[in-house]
């Protein structure tokens, strides 16, 4: 009797797990297509020279020393030390900016507060190559090319993106929580700072992450502004020069890109829970 009802809770096992392969594919599918570039990436970062980028794509002999020998071949900590700080001060700079710009943008009323959106959206559009040659002339007048503050000072004054998103994120906030803080005394600035921002945070997380992972990865304005004082290069700069100066050590090239994915992966997991909230959220309303 007990091999009778073993033999049919088989099939149905079997049926269910069918089914449920069915319905997550596209999952599965899409989670493969993302995986299997970093397991390559990995593989060829313990790879010999000699065998990066042959036919065989499991290794031979694991060479963990090539995630030391990069260490050995350029001044990794100090560009790690640049690109942490030019995300962190980017990030910061970008709260300060763009908090009190979204908040005025959907909680106060003000004549141009529909022009002013409009020329929010427009400069989203704006690509950044356009303006690239005069905004390079003011900062060389200015004597900082050279440095990262030509890519870290504009976020203290103005960042299109986070200021849409903040903005859109802000509207979902019932507009009664503002109007009662305001009966209760408080000015706008305390009640952006005492209700708004608290109950905002999702969307802050998740624009903050978004900035921090632009920066973290942006090659275009390093490139611009520090390709001549190599002590300036982030990580990003500084693996395209890597693998130009070991172009046929493809393994060492993708431990260096192990190594770069580490912090904003990192990152990422601690922040998964309020970022996909701030997503699921903004653009509720608006």
């Amino acid at each position: 009797m007990t091999a009778a009802v073993g033999v049919r809770e088989r099939p149905f096992a079997w049926r269910k797990t069918v089914d449920w392969v069915a319905v997550h594919s596209l999952g599965l599918a899409l989670g493969l297509m993302f995986t299997l570039p970093i397991v390559f990436v990995f593989l060829t970062a313990v790879m010999s020279d000699g065998q990066a980028f042959t036919e065989d794509l499991w290794p031979r002999e694991w060479h963990w020393g090539n995630f030391l020998e990069v260490f050995e071949r350029a001044p990794l900590l100090k560009y790690l030390g640049n690109s942490l700080l030019y995300s962190s001060l980017a990030t910061a700079g970008m709260l300060i900016s763009s908090i009190p710009a979204a908040y005025a943008l959907a909680k106060l009323r003000w004549r141009g507060r529909n022009v002013v959106f409009l020329l929010v959206v427009g400069a989203m559009m704006l690509p950044p190559q356009v303006v690239a040659v005069p905004l390079y002339d003011t900062w060389s007048s200015l004597g900082l090319t050279g440095t990262l503050w030509p890519l870290i000072a504009p976020y203290f004054l103005f960042d299109a993106f986070s200021i849409f998103l903040l903005r859109q994120f802000i509207l979902t906030i019932p507009q009664s929580y503002v109007d009662a803080a305001r009966v209760d005394g408080c000015g706008e600035f305390q009640a952006m700072l005492r209700i708004v921002v608290p109950m905002a945070r999702p969307g802050i997380a998740a624009t903050a992450l978004f900035c921090f992972l632009y920066t973290w990865n942006d090659y275009f304005g390093p490139l611009l502004y520090t390709s001549e004082k190599p002590d300036q290069w982030t990580l990003s700069l500084a693996l395209s020069t890597f693998k130009g100066m070991h172009h046929v050590q493809w393994n060492l090239a993708m431990a260096v890109t192990l190594l770069i994915m580490v912090p904003a992966v990192v990152l990422f997991a601690f922040a998964q829970r309020s970022f996909v909230k701030g997503i699921t959220f903004t653009g509720v309303k608006g």
